[in-house]
């Protein structure tokens, strides 16, 4: 990885990665550690689409959740809640990318 990677989260659950080389948009990797979610949260005023790329999982968008594994792209719309689950033994691993700057409300349900 080039040096505009930059850990901005990291505990028990995963490691999420930015890139800050873009101006409009952040690119992120997530590596989601086998039986952890991440802690699920909406953005005010930003879409962001998630594409997945090793492992399955289970996203929720809002109130629905179905299974997501490698290849699979998911838009989330403005305002929608979201959450990433890893039922099983191996590392999910995915990329997101959102438009301006990293801001969230984390809200768990």
């Amino acid at each position: 990885m080039d040096n505009n990677w930059h850990i901005v989260k990291q505990d028990e659950r995963y490691i999420v990665l930015d890139n800050s080389s873009l101006s409009k948009l952040v690119p992120s990797i997530t590596k989601l550690n086998p039986s952890k979610s991440t802690s699920g949260h909406k953005h005010d005023g930003q879409e962001e689409v998630y594409v997945f790329y090793k492992g399955t999982g289970i996203m929720q968008i809002d109130d629905a959740k179905f299974e997501v594994k490698q290849g699979d792209v998911i838009p989330v719309q403005d305002g929608a809640f979201h959450r990433v689950f890893n039922e099983s033994d191996e590392i999910l691993e995915f990329a997101a990318v959102f438009n301006g700057e990293r801001h969230t409300e984390d809200k768990p349900k």
